[in-house]
């Protein structure tokens, strides 16, 4: 894993958390816990690299929008069966 385990908190209740994506070193900041910041960096060095894997010659910024495509793609399914639950949830409790 490309991930460096080491946690600073800077500011009150806000986390500066090391990272490193695709060989680029990123401090990520934010509230939630360092070990959901590093999973998140994890999983977007895992995306970059499967991609980077199948193309080899693409440019790290070609990678890394064809990552977020991805990312964007997943995301966007899961919410459509969230919303497709959530309708049947409700047409449950009617019946």
């Amino acid at each position: 894993m490309a991930v460096l385990a080491e946690a600073k908190v800077k500011e009150e209740g806000v986390n500066r958390i090391p990272v490193t994506i695709f060989d680029q070193e990123y401090i990520l900041k934010g509230a939630e816990p360092p070990e959901y910041l590093q999973a998140l960096a994890a999983y977007v060095d895992r995306k970059m690299r499967q991609i980077s894997e199948r193309c080899p010659h693409y440019p790290p910024v070609k990678v890394a929008v064809l990552a977020a495509l991805n990312i964007a793609d997943e995301l966007n399914k899961i919410q459509q069966d969230y919303e497709t639950l959530i309708k049947l949830i409700q047409e449950e409790r009617r019946a």
